[in-house]
């Protein structure tokens, strides 16, 4: 991991609230010269840097002429005891986003820059005041759209993913360690732990790390949301269904085929995920040119969805054919083969997962059941469930499980104890970029660079 900031490192602001006329408006300053730098800029009762820390002021900026700005509460954070690590200022003024500027400006006149996208939470890191899993898990509970992402991302930023990182660490230095060790004693053939041992230890990981890269999916789902691609033959009811969802006229209903040339994306919750929905343009084969464009984007949504609502009307039967087109182009398990029009005609049971009519509203409530289902799996959630939900974390865990798996066909081939501490040395090296206790500054500057101004 890299070392703390050092005392030379430059004072940074930032607006910690969005742009925008508001209530309040939150200015951030965080580095070392953060409360002497806002004290010469600030008239009220005491001094800022004779105020304890955690403690809370009133008075006004002012102009470099003495002017007053705006009057303000300003929160003091000293002694390292702050978001950040470092002497910390939080200036609350009018949600103006001119008088905002004016006091940036005017604080960008002293030993203060302006914030680089992320500076306050990678200084966060840097500081030890979070570990790496927990700075990434920051952005995520900024932009949570449900409570299910929510309480995912506030779940990783408890820790509770780094704790079981952690652990697994710590059981592959113990065993690395004292394979080591032996190397040091190999003349007098001293065994520190048998090989047997060496392998149930390293099975014990792998089966850990197995169990958490099969939450991937589910992780995903609770973090980004399904993408569901409403699919089917024109005139099978697919705008009709949307409309139903949005409890609104979004999408144009007529008995006339082809009205859908684009496809509309509107998103729907239920039970706190988020699904988007992807009205498509029916799949047939047309030479109206704009017709045409809108079933090849139809094509598209359907080879990138998670799930596949493949809509049927009842009253002309399962579409057996296109049903072989979707199957080319997405996987079985994520269709789910939907009759629609069950107010005018039944159709085959045999041939459906779910039976509905947009119209009337019947099965709407398994739909949605069923919907939930595919995207879940059989995944399992609590609060103290250690969930993987982003692709970094899901390829350090990948590349740490191959090293394990080298480490013991290295034992099976009766290789040295060098060639087996290598491939666990590699695997706590993996396993350490996620809470970037192993990290590079490339890694790092990709991370924050994603983050908001302010953060």
């Amino acid at each position: 991991m890299s070392q703390s900031l050092s005392q030379n490192e430059d004072t940074i602001v930032a607006l910690a609230t969005p742009n925008g006329v508001g209530a309040i408006s939150v200015i951030r300053v965080s580095g070392p010269s953060a409360i002497p730098s806002v004290d010469k800029v600030f008239s009220g009762k005491k001094k800022l840097i004779d105020c304890a820390s955690h403690t809370i002021h009133y008075g006004r900026i002012l102009e470099s002429g003495g002017e007053a700005i705006d009057d303000v509460l300003i929160s003091v954070f000293s002694d390292g005891r702050s978001f950040t690590g470092e002497d910390s200022i939080e200036i609350s003024t009018h949600g103006n986003p001119f008088i905002a500027q004016k006091i940036i400006s005017v604080l960008l006149l002293q030993e203060i820059r302006l914030a680089e996208p992320g500076e306050f939470t990678k200084r966060a890191y840097l500081n030890g005041k979070l570990d790496l899993a927990q700075a990434e898990a920051v952005a995520d509970v900024i932009n949570s759209r449900t409570e299910v992402s929510l309480r995912g991302a506030r779940n990783q930023l408890d820790g509770i993913l780094s704790k079981k990182i952690d652990s697994l660490r710590e059981q592959l230095i113990h065993t690395s360690s004292l394979i080591e060790l032996e190397l040091d004693f190999a003349e007098e053939d001293i065994h520190f732990m048998s090989l047997q041992e060496i392998v149930r230890n390293i099975d014990e990981i792998i089966e850990e790390i197995e169990a958490l890269l099969k939450t991937f999916s589910f992780g995903k789902v609770i973090r980004d949301g399904v993408n569901v691609a409403l699919v089917g033959p024109p005139n099978a009811g697919k705008s009709s269904l949307l409309n139903y969802f949005l409890k609104e006229a979004r999408a144009i209903v007529s008995e006339v085929p082809g009205t859908t040339r684009d496809i509309i994306r509107e998103d729907l919750f239920i039970d706190g995920i988020m699904f988007r929905l992807f009205d498509t343009a029916g799949i047939r084969a047309t030479e109206d040119a704009v017709e045409k464009e809108g079933v090849l984007r139809s094509r598209n949504a359907l080879k990138e969805a998670d799930i596949v609502l493949f809509l049927n009307d009842t009253t002309v039967g399962f579409s057996e054919h296109l049903y072989s087109e979707i199957l080319e182009l997405n996987q079985s398990d994520r269709i789910v083969r939907v009759a629609n029009k069950v107010d005018i005609t039944r159709p085959e049971p045999d041939k459906y997962d779910v039976q509905i009519s947009a119209k009337t509203g019947v099965g709407m409530q398994s739909l949605f059941e069923k919907l939930k289902a595919v995207a879940l799996g059989s995944s399992t959630y609590t609060e103290r469930t250690a969930i993987v939900s982003n692709i970094r974390h899901y390829d350090s865990l990948n590349k740490a499980n191959e090293h394990l798996k080298s480490a013991k066909e290295s034992i099976n081939k009766r290789l040295t104890g060098e060639f087996i501490s290598v491939d666990l040395r590699n695997a706590e090296n993996d396993l350490g970029e996620i809470v970037g206790k192993i990290t590079s500054d490339d890694i790092l500057n990709n991370i924050f660079s994603k983050f908001c101004i302010g953060k």
